[in-house]
């Protein structure tokens, strides 16, 4: 009887279709799991452990193993292990040839089963254990006086040997604390060093950017990050935008570099001067993606800026060359309208000013201003009335004219009552 996840232990997750605390760590999308059965077979599973531990095993029994599986397989230095099967097919093949090499494959350990109810029971007994055996080996090494920080305890599945992944800056002798862990937890102790970057992939987060952490969703190669690369995209010198939840430099500053040292090689160098009539320019600053650059009359500093386009900039340059000197660093030609953005025209903080109110003219308003169409009737009718002759009264001119409407009078309601007062006693 294979062991079937409840509610509990089943997060259904849109993303990664995680389960537990595997959650969208290190998720894998299997874009051929469409394909018809019998088509990818394949002897070799990715089984993820706790967080962003994954390891391959070979499938010798030829099980009906599908993404969310809970298996149990061998593990490293004896006992067993559970695990959940991440990703079957073609694709495990083409991981390990991109993280691994040839001989790795051949090392991979056995599957012995689908989990059972009971496999699971000792699966969960084992992981309830971890938390506390953390806090306790933290003040182990502390009273030791030992220069390191344990991040994240692991159990084994029979309960018979725990990891112990801890951070230090320097070597550490820590073989007096694996006697003491053994001892106090009753476990073969396995200690095993990461780094910051590791560390927050373990624990998870979510970075400035609003999305989860790279460490922990895909990224598994954590390469050197250099303030270089933020010098080359212009990013402020910031060491509180510069770091990650890690305390390190991010990660995703290394993403774009490439483009920028790219698009820097149709800029001239930083070195060429331009000489003008007004006086000799230095380069400043550039900004590679308006495709500008800042020039100064004095060297690192910001002494009557001017900014101009990298063609202008190539054009002072050739006619310095040729001898020519022009009058002005800038263009005299008007530059041309930017084209219209349609994606960030409408954007979000158009809601945040009030919105203005259109006044509404009052009657009065709208009967002697002249562009109403009452008052454009009244001059037409005006114009068409006859001047009076000389014997015709005003009375009778009044006549002649447009009836005025009858003055509303007042409700009683709304009539203002004067406050009576009272009689002065003499």
């Amino acid at each position: 009887m294979e062991y079937k996840p409840d509610l509990l232990d089943k997060i259904d997750c849109p993303r990664c279709k995680g389960v537990g605390s595997r959650c969208c760590k290190l998720s894998t999308f299997d874009w051929l799991a469409d394909l018809p059965d019998g088509v990818q077979q394949q002897e070799i599973v990715e089984v993820q452990f706790k967080n962003t531990r994954k390891n391959y095993y070979r499938n010798v029994d030829h099980l009906d193993l599908k993404r969310g599986d809970y298996v149990v397989v061998e593990a490293d230095s004896g006992g067993y292990d559970v695990g959940m099967v991440a990703l079957t097919g073609t694709l495990v093949s083409t991981r390990i040839r991109a993280n691994h090499d040839e001989q790795y494959v051949d090392n991979a350990k056995a599957i012995y089963r689908k989990a059972r109810p009971a496999d699971m029971d000792h699966y969960r007994e084992a992981k309830l254990r971890e938390h506390p055996t953390m806090i306790e080996s933290r003040e182990i090494a502390t009273s030791l006086g030992l220069d390191m920080k344990i991040g994240d305890v692991e159990y084994q599945a029979d309960g018979t040997r725990a990891i112990f992944y801890y951070i230090a800056d320097q070597r550490v002798d820590f073989r007096k604390l694996i006697r003491l862990l053994a001892d106090a937890f009753h476990i073969r102790v396995e200690m095993r060093q990461i780094g910051a970057r590791q560390e927050a992939g373990r624990i998870g987060g979510i970075g400035p950017c609003g999305r989860a952490l790279c460490c922990s969703t895909w990224l598994s190669r954590f390469n050197s990050v250099s303030t270089a690369a933020a010098r080359f995209q212009n990013l402020a010198q910031n060491s509180l935008k510069l770091t990650g939840q890690c305390g390190k430099l991010k990660c995703c500053t290394n993403y774009e570099v490439d483009v920028y040292m790219e698009a820097k090689k149709s800029f001239p160098s930083s070195r060429t001067t331009l000489e003008t009539e007004s006086g000799t320019y230095y380069f400043n600053k550039c900004d590679l993606l308006a495709g500008e650059i800042t020039y100064s009359l004095a060297p690192k500093s910001l002494e009557e800026p001017e900014t101009i386009s990298v063609e202008r900039a190539k054009e002072v340059i050739e006619m310095n060359q040729r001898g020519e000197i022009p009058e002005t660093l800038s263009d005299q030609q008007e530059a041309p309208k930017k084209p219209k953005d349609i994606l960030f025209d409408n954007a979000i903080n158009r809601f945040d000013q009030p919105k203005k109110r259109k006044r509404r003219k009052s009657k009065k308003r709208e009967r002697f201003s002249s562009d109403t169409p009452r008052a454009k009737e009244a001059n037409l009718e005006s114009d068409n009335t006859e001047e009076p002759l000389d014997g015709q009264s005003a009375s009778e001119e009044s006549d002649t004219q447009s009836p005025r409407k009858p003055r509303r009078k007042p409700q009683a309601g709304n009539r203002r009552r004067r406050p009576r007062t009272k009689p002065q006693e003499e």
